[in-house]
């Protein structure tokens, strides 16, 4: 399974119709070892992947993530919702893009995760992947990963986007790294302009 990142330029995604960007992450224990650590990770820590609708002026329309589960009222781009502590095996939490049924006015969907709530950050997560997903034959197919930068300082991370030219999508890696206003929606989608 390949690996994309932001040098690979946009990666077309002719034929397919269901794309799907699960995330994932193991909570740590940080710089604690012992009882401490072992704590931290059994509390588990708080990520979240937004799915940012952008139109053609690159400015949000909406959004999936945290509680709104159906950024359109039409299926076209839902979330599984918030998984409060990363706890379990496979993706914990899931967007997904029926690419032909996004309203035209549509132009990006820019998936994002954030250390979003108050108190979480990057630093409490391991192990934080985003799988691709090609769900044009009716199953879920992991096709590609993405292994977002961790370094730096910022609680936000523009993952990858995908990009609507006329009826075609592609997806590129955007893999920039920001710092928002914990608990805001304002803020998070701000940062989304930029990217």
């Amino acid at each position: 399974m390949p690996t994309l990142t932001k040098g690979d330029g946009p990666n077309d995604l002719t034929g397919v119709t269901t794309l799907g960007m699960g995330l994932s992450w193991d909570a740590t224990g940080g710089a604690s070892g012992g009882l401490l650590g072992r704590a931290k990770r059994k509390k588990g820590v708080d990520l979240d992947a937004f799915g940012i609708l952008l139109d053609a002026d690159r400015q949000p329309v909406r959004y999936v993530g945290l509680d709104v589960t159906d950024a359109m009222d039409d299926g076209s781009v839902t979330s599984t919702g918030d998984n409060q502590t990363g706890k379990g095996d496979g993706d914990d939490e899931f967007i997904r893009m029926e690419l032909n049924r996004i309203p035209s006015h549509i132009t990006a969907v820019l998936i994002t995760i954030a250390a979003f709530k108050k108190g979480t950050s990057f630093e409490k997560a391991a192990k934080v992947s985003c799988k691709v997903y090609d769900g044009t034959g009716g199953t879920m197919d992991v096709v590609a990963d993405i292994w977002p930068s961790l370094l730096g300082t910022g609680n936000a991370i523009a993952v990858a986007k995908a990009v609507r030219a006329g009826t075609s999508w592609t997806l590129e890696v955007v893999n920039a790294r920001g710092n928002v206003e914990q608990g805001n929606i304002q803020a998070l989608l701000r940062f989304a302009v930029n990217h």
